[in-house]
C-alpha cells in the first residue's frame, strides 16, 4: 500500500512542508507502480514550481516494521 501526496516545502532538498493542512492528499495505491505513475503525474502539474514536491510514501512499511528488518 503507497499513499502519494505532496505540497509546497520551503527548501527544495528537504521533505519540510510548509503548510501541513494544504498537503494535498492524490490517494492511496495497492502498488509502487500505480503510485509511481500517479506521483509523476502529480509532479507534472507542478513541474515549473521548485518549491512544490510530491513524495510516495510505503505505508506497508509502516504497518508491518518488522517486515522490513533484514
Amino acid at each position: 500500500m503507497h499513499l502519494v501526496m505532496g505540497g509546497r516545502v520551503s527548501d527544495p532538498r528537504t521533505l519540510e512542508f510548509e503548510d501541513l493542512s494544504a498537503i494535498e492528499f492524490v490517494g492511496v495505491f495497492p502498488d509502487y507502480k500505480s503510485a509511481e505513475k500517479a506521483w509523476r503525474a502529480a509532479a507534472q502539474r507542478t513541474v515549473d514550481d521548485a518549491e512544490m514536491k510530491y513524495v510516495v510514501v510505503h505505508l506497508h512499511r509502516l504497518l508491518d516494521p518488522e517486515a522490513n528488518q533484514g
